[in-house]
């Protein structure tokens, strides 16, 4: 038996096996989005304002993003320890579809996440958070955040595999961790000056973001932003769907052939 689906499947099953083999980077990734919701949430909760809901209401749709935006990083390092290592290579001469590799870790990574976002959740429920809008839209703000992960998750790949090494995709997503601050992960983006404000809400963090709060009910839509953030869903998708077009096929083609 052979064709993409199964050689994808196959890939899935190693993705899963090396993150199981590598739990410090787990627990690393799964505890750190707890650890900033009750630093942020009880630290610094009832010092900021948010105009029109509380402070944990608008941070944990935040978090939630800025983990998955997180998928850049992991992806990038993962790709890039596998073609520093000589693995990808080897992946190459076995006879198996050359999307498969690539897709096997980025579901993968969406499984983990998967997993992982229960937890979160489990703890932002703790701290005070509630889902005040419909189980449907709840639904549907998951889903929309998977289908995040998994956008960045291929951004990641193929910029690991351009990097090609495992030292320097590590320093380069480290500076990953700034996206977030130039988004309305953390805190809104009006009272931003006004270049910096145009920065914050064409960045990919702050629809999703915004779309989480609407459809989790925590956060009206903003007054006054950007297109992506004044239309949070669409945008979202918009954004989704513009990542994966890019990177999908660039990062197929990159495994496949290499620095040809």
């Amino acid at each position: 038996m052979s064709g993409p689906a199964y050689d994808g499947t196959v890939v899935l099953g190693r993705q899963l096996r090396r993150i199981r083999n590598n739990p410090g980077l787990l627990v690393l990734t799964q505890t750190m989005p707890i650890s900033m919701l009750l630093f942020f949430g009880y630290v610094f909760g009832s010092a900021l304002a948010v105009p029109g809901t509380e402070y944990r209401s608008f941070l944990v749709p935040g978090l939630l993003v800025a983990t998955a935006a997180g998928g850049v990083m992991t992806g990038m390092f993962q790709s890039a320890q596998d073609v520093h290592r000589g693995v990808t290579d080897r992946l190459r001469t076995l006879p198996v579809s050359r999307a498969a590799v690539p897709l096997g870790q980025a579901v993968g990574d969406l499984v983990v996440t998967a997993a992982g976002t229960v937890p979160f959740l489990l703890v932002g429920l703790t701290a005070g958070w509630r889902v005040e809008g419909s189980a449907t839209g709840a639904l549907g703000a998951v889903g929309l955040l998977l289908l995040f992960r998994f956008a960045c998750t291929w951004t990641g790949i193929f910029l690991g595999l351009l990097t090609r090494n495992e030292e320097t995709a590590g320093q380069l997503g480290g500076a990953t961790f700034l996206l977030p601050l130039l988004s309305g992960a953390y805190l809104p983006t009006q009272g931003l000056p006004d270049r910096l404000r145009t920065v914050a809400e064409w960045n990919p963090i702050s629809a999703v973001a915004a779309a989480l709060r609407v459809l989790f009910g925590n956060a009206p839509v903003p007054e006054g932003a950007a297109w992506p953030v004044a239309h949070p869903v669409a945008g979202s998708l918009a954004w989704c769907a513009v990542l994966l077009v890019v990177f999908v096929p660039l990062a197929v083609r990159r495994y496949a052939y290499g620095e040809r």
